[in-house]
């Protein structure tokens, strides 16, 4: 069952007014120096360009996690104008800097500089539960034959649309990302902001490198899966659900233009 209305501990992590910036900065800098236990089994990477308004809630929320595994954080500032750098600097999370922009130099860049076994893909204008990193991490360390695992997200709204109106939206959404995992590629339903691999086995691939008219996530699980490493595993459980603001949407001009483009797009 999906919420229908932002959990508490989201909307609090959201609003901009709940913290000061030296207090979330404090919290990050304590929460994230404590899942990190000698060396990393799990390293997060996080692209950013621009993201100051949110870099912090975000860090908090990774920061938060609660699992027995060591953990690094990653932030590459992907050339970023505003204070982005200088905010994750603060907190003393790894943050490196990219001048090449671009989403796939920069999860390139993370990838090349992660040490975990296990990599997990980040947005930084999303929030995370406390149970994301295990959720997302454990397919793949119990099965080998799992070579990428993927989840499930909500919209914290920005525009007009309300979250009442997102809430049945994606639940159409859900019903197309099974049609995609049944009858056509499942590989279209992976997203950057939310999947996890093996860091070796990303390597061997080149990374998020794509073609052109693909994405670097999807393709990224695409050439994993051809590789023979294994196949893509759909975490549905609602500990690992993500909260994501819907920029995208409003930037394809609103949810009806953008629900018109993804129909075309998924027809196509």
């Amino acid at each position: 069952m999906r919420p229908i209305s932002i959990p508490p501990y989201i909307a609090e992590l959201w609003d901009i007014t709940a913290q000061s910036n030296e207090e979330r900065i404090a919290f990050v800098k304590t929460h994230a120096a404590a899942l990190l236990r000698g060396a990393p089994e799990v390293s997060i990477v996080m692209p950013a360009y621009n993201e100051e308004k949110n870099i912090l809630p975000t860090l908090q929320s990774i920061a938060a996690n609660k699992t027995a595994r060591s953990v690094e954080i990653i932030v590459v500032n992907n050339n970023s104008k505003d204070n982005t750098g200088a905010l994750v600097t603060a907190t003393g999370v790894n943050c490196i800097f990219e001048p090449l922009q671009g989403i796939t130099v920069a999860r390139n860049t993370g990838l090349a500089n992660a040490r975990g076994k296990y990599v997990i893909n980040a947005d930084a204008d999303t929030l995370y539960p406390v149970d994301w990193i295990e959720e997302m991490v454990k397919p793949l360390a119990e099965h080998e034959d799992v070579c990428i695992t993927y989840g499930r997200f909500s919209f914290i709204p920005i525009g007009a649309t309300t979250r009442g109106t997102y809430f049945f939206y994606e639940y159409i959404a859900d019903a197309l990302r099974y049609f995609n995992k049944f009858f056509r590629e499942e590989a279209v339903n992976v997203y950057g902001f939310n999947s996890c691999f093996r860091r070796e086995q990303g390597l061997q691939v080149e990374g998020f490198n794509h073609p052109p008219g693909s994405n670097e996530d999807g393709y990224l699980a695409l050439k994993l899966r051809n590789k023979g490493f294994g196949k893509l595993y759909y975490v549905t459980s609602i500990k690992a659900l993500v909260w994501t603001t819907d920029r995208r949407i409003q930037i394809d001009g609103g949810l009806g233009k953008g629900l018109v483009k993804r129909v075309k797009r998924f027809l196509s």
